[in-house]
């Protein structure tokens, strides 16, 4: 494939690290002033500090709704929301702005504009398939507006994108508008988030529409596909039947166990359903307030959940701790609280830190520092 074949990088100029200068040093607090105390979450081992600096991004540039966060072998950490500028922004470990990715799809990988990109921004997954690591996009279905006679063009997104971690296109299956060596169609209605296993075979759930979930090769040869909504008569809940989803938004390959096992976030049903590698159901983790997705380290799964809180699981499936209070938040303190308003993503990086993205207008892109305190 053509070296040049990017999703959206752009690389950041001298002028814009200026500005994102200047604006550091106008909200410096003055001379004498007393710090803030920090703020933190969570108690004991499970503790974290909010390290309000980190995320901030230079004049101009602004987040979106809070869509993934991932880091990369060396903990730089990458960003998606569904904003144009920036549709990706990459920072270090520490919190420099390494670059931000807008448009540059052109006809390359469908036309997008920054614009589309950001409408069909959804989930981002890093995976390490032997020396290399990848980034793969999961895009929601956007409307793609009307033609010159007023007639509906055909709809974006609907497709996930594998890249490089400079967001060259690799691969790209679902919505595409004809098939090659880099490029296959498959009937998603509006796919939500991917996981990849230790062999290379992929999962995608379409969490926003069919409610199935679909296992391929490492080579995209479609396997098996299962799921699909209950009847509208069948319990809810903890309690809906097993294999049938309502908003399966996320899926990981846990580790944790003597074998690993899939983990699919069933939001509306407030549950975790947890199938084989080959996805024959095997239990449910039930008490979720709308789980989004997940993340493992060091032992344990981390899963943000939209109603305010991010759980971490042992490996047993035991909740150890839950950050933030699960509560509805009052309007007007959206903007100001420590604790979460709605999680949609989130990673750790090899430190343990934890960095949060919410499905908010205005992402509330942070990092918390991992600072345990003694029992």
């Amino acid at each position: 494939m053509n070296s040049s074949n990017y999703l959206f990088p752009r690389r950041l100029t001298r002028r814009d690290f200026l500005k994102a200068s200047s604006a550091a040093l106008a909200v410096a607090p003055l001379a004498g002033a007393q710090p803030a105390a920090p703020q933190r979450i969570g108690s004991g081992k499970w503790t974290y500090t909010l390290d309000e600096a980190w995320g901030k991004l230079p004049a101009g540039m602004k987040y979106g709704l809070g869509c993934g966060v991932v880091v990369d072998a060396r903990d730089n950490v990458y960003v998606t929301s569904r904003s144009a500028s920036p549709c990706v922004a990459v920072f270090s470990r520490e919190g420099k702005l390494l670059e931000t990715w807008s448009k540059d799809f052109g006809d390359k990988i469908g036309g997008y504009s920054a614009d589309q990109v950001s409408s069909t921004a959804h989930c981002l997954y890093w995976s390490k398939e032997g020396k290399d690591e990848f980034l793969y996009f999961t895009e929601n279905v956007a409307s793609g507006g009307k033609d010159a006679d007023g007639k509906d063009k055909p709809a974006l997104g609907k497709r996930v994108c594998k890249t490089d971690l400079k967001g060259r296109v690799l691969y790209t299956i679902g919505n595409v508008a004809k098939e090659s060596g880099t490029s296959q169609k498959f009937d998603w209605t509006n796919p939500t988030d991917v996981a990849v296993a230790a062999n290379g075979d992929i999962y995608v759930v379409d969490g926003y529409g069919s409610q199935r979930v679909s296992r391929f090769d490492k080579n995209w040869k479609h396997l098996k596909t299962i799921g699909g909504r209950a009847d509208k008569d069948a319990p809810k809940g903890a309690n809906a039947p097993h294999g049938t989803f309502s908003t399966c938004h996320g899926i990981w390959v846990s580790t944790l166990g003597t074998e690993p096992e899939i983990f699919i976030a069933d939001r509306a049903n407030g549950r975790i359903e947890i199938f084989s590698m080959d996805l024959v159901y095997r239990r449910t983790i039930p008490d979720f307030k709308a789980p989004c997705c997940f993340y493992q380290h060091a032992g344990h799964i981390y899963v943000p959940e939209l109603g305010a809180r991010v759980s971490i699981l042992d490996a047993t499936g035991k909740i150890v701790a839950r950050l933030g209070d699960g509560a509805a938040v009052p309007k007007e303190q959206k903007d100001k609280r420590v604790e979460f308003i709605a999680p949609h993503a989130l990673t750790v990086d090899s430190k343990g830190d934890l960095y949060v993205v919410e499905w908010v207008p205005q992402g509330r892109v942070r990092k918390f520092r991992h600072t345990p305190q003694a029992a």
